[in-house]
């Protein structure tokens, strides 16, 4: 899995600034420290969606979501799936470290695996979309707990039903932090006819001035 060199310094707020000789070996290493560290691991299962209202249901499970906003994503799909990634514990303890040791590292490490656990997302939903493509479906873009009213108290839940720490060692704390810290859980609707959401992720969140944001979303 490659990580993005220009996906790290966007999760380090760089907009083309200068940067020397220092910064360019210390990012150069970092992502090779990081690339090193990745113990990249994924699960997900596709299920039949029933609806109430702005209730979300999994069929044969108990979960239901209440969320107008992952209604919305979803309403043109009648299946979805529901996928879990998460780049391992190692990547987590790399960051801490140089976090006390060497703060600036510890920034660039953190980039790094931001960069990493999206990239590793994208491979799982194009895993996702050729599934689906032989059933005859499209797919939506990820829709994950966090974005706009669907909340993160949900991910136990999520993690439960995928069965993700016995599958890929993925937990959630009472917080509902997932752990190890990068990692994803997400939604990804199947419907017959193409998706015409935006598939950046920066578009559903309403967070217009954050520092990460794409620089193709606009206000």
């Amino acid at each position: 899995m490659h990580i993005d060199r220009m996906e790290v310094l966007r999760y380090l707020g760089h907009k083309h600034q200068y940067m020397d000789e220092k910064l360019e070996k210390l990012l150069t290493e970092c992502i090779a420290e990081m690339s090193g560290a990745l113990r990249k691991s994924f699960v997900y299962n596709v299920y039949d969606i029933e609806r109430d209202g702005d209730r979300i249901a999994l069929k044969d499970t108990n979960l239901i979501f209440q969320s107008r906003d992952l209604t919305m994503h979803l309403r043109n799909s009648d299946k979805c799936a529901l996928m879990a990634a998460t780049l391992g514990l190692e990547a987590d303890r790399r960051i801490a470290y140089y976090s006390k040791t060497d703060l600036t590292k510890g920034i660039v490490m953190d980039a790094c695996a931001s960069a990493a656990i999206e990239a590793l997302c994208d491979e799982v939903q194009e895993e996702i979309r050729i599934e689906a493509l032989k059933e005859g479906y499209c797919c939506t873009s990820r829709y994950s707990p966090g974005y706009g009213d669907l909340p993160i108290t949900l991910q136990k839940g999520i993690i439960e039903l995928l069965k993700a720490y016995p599958r890929i060692g993925l937990t959630v704390n009472e917080s509902s932090i997932m752990l190890p810290r990068k990692s994803v859980t997400a939604f990804i609707g199947w419907q017959r006819q193409e998706s015409t959401s935006e598939g950046n992720k920066c578009s559903r969140c309403k967070d217009r001035n954050c520092i990460y944001r794409k620089a193709t979303i606009h206000s």
